[in-house]
């Protein structure tokens, strides 16, 4: 098992995008020494923002007994399969599947921990049994075996102006006597951090702030829905009437609460709408709304860019996570006898059905 003495923790970075949940935990002293993407406009976009140690191309071709050491790894494997929003196909598909490239990669380098991001569909697709598979896939890893903290997290009540829940997997390697505590919410209903708050002087941003160009009767369409409202708002028997599938369909912010969530994709109406102008938002008021500081220039045309941020763990609301793990890298913990700790625990095991658990015996809570 590699050994690393290092006082810096240094991070694998997988499925890493444009780098948002790098950028929190870089926030927090620790240095990235190897990521991986094949979306060519967010590699680019990370490779402007952090350097040269990123590559670009298919995780499956990555033989990870040749990339760096770490003390950690970090990704979030691809979510649109697993989304709430979208028809759903979980580990079925081959883009669910990509998890088991995260999971190789920590059997390579038995890391002291992983983070594995991902949406809180993950805990229900193919009734529950994709999120079993999963924990099973990293119980058991290389023989040797993580500890799991699965929790819920709402990334408004960590400073982000956005209310965006995904499901944060830790895993503490099993030789380890450290207790993953889920951090205290920093802010909470009521003290959440506005968009009106996050989008001011936004105009004053040179990068990434270009208007898109849209038609007169979309403008007509917004002026119609009061700010925080969407596209039930206008009235039925108006000629303005759409037909929307989800709530993100002509979503306007609202200035004195979070965005909602803010999506990667999607076809007309679901591109985000400013709170007081008839309008899309532009991509720095979407980086905005996820905590990317201004300096952080993304590349790529509008689409990719909104992809980017789309895709992206806000940097704001994982910092928390970042600095509770510090703890353990500087022995500043309490340490416990690992045989007395629970194999899997955390807030979002609610959400999981788990009365078949003997179909996978080493999942106990």
């Amino acid at each position: 098992m590699q050994k690393i003495s290092a006082k810096i923790p240094k991070i694998l970075s997988l499925f890493s995008g444009c780098g948002g949940m790098d950028l929190g935990f870089v926030q927090e002293g620790y240095k990235v020494v190897w990521a991986n993407d094949n979306f060519h406009a967010a590699c680019k976009t990370y490779r402007k923002n952090f350097g040269d140690h990123i590559f670009e191309g298919n995780i499956a071709d990555v033989d990870f007994s040749k990339v760096p050491n770490c003390d950690i790894i970090l990704g979030g494997f691809p979510c649109q399969d697993f989304s709430m929003i979208w028809k759903r196909g979980g580990i079925e598909t081959d883009r669910g599947n990509l998890y088991k490239h995260f999971v190789r990669a920590v059997a390579a380098k038995m890391p002291k921990v992983f983070i594995a991001e991902n949406v809180k569909g993950l805990l229900t697709v193919n009734k529950g049994m994709a999120i079993k598979q999963i924990v099973r896939d990293f119980q058991k890893v290389d023989g040797y075996g993580y500890r799991l903290y699965i929790n819920l997290f709402n990334f408004a009540e960590y400073g982000v102006p956005q209310l965006r829940e995904r499901v944060l997997i830790v895993g503490i390697r099993n030789d380890i006597p450290y207790v993953f505590k889920k951090p205290k919410p920093s802010h909470y209903p009521g003290s959440y951090v506005t968009a009106g708050e996050a989008l001011k002087d936004v105009e004053q941003v040179a990068h990434n702030n270009e208007h898109l160009n849209i038609k007169d009767r979309t403008k007509m369409i917004i002026s119609l829905i009061p700010e925080g409202g969407n596209f039930t708002d206008i009235p039925k028997d108006s000629p303005y009437y759409v037909k929307g599938m989800i709530s993100h369909v002509y979503r306007r912010l609202h200035q004195d609460k979070p965005s909602t969530t803010i999506i990667a994709g999607g076809g007309g109406g679901t591109w985000g709408y400013h709170f007081e102008e008839p309008r899309p938002l532009t991509n720095r008021e979407r980086a905005r709304l996820f905590g990317f500081p201004d300096d952080f220039i993304f590349t790529g045309s509008i689409a990719e860019v909104r992809k980017q941020i789309g895709n992206a763990v806000p940097p704001t609301g994982v910092r928390a996570v970042a600095k509770e793990l510090r703890r353990l890298f500087t022995g500043e913990y309490d340490k416990v006898h690992t045989e007395d700790l629970k194999p899997l625990s955390g807030d979002a095991l609610r959400y999981v059905d788990f009365n078949q658990i003997q179909q996978l015996s080493l999942i106990q809570i």
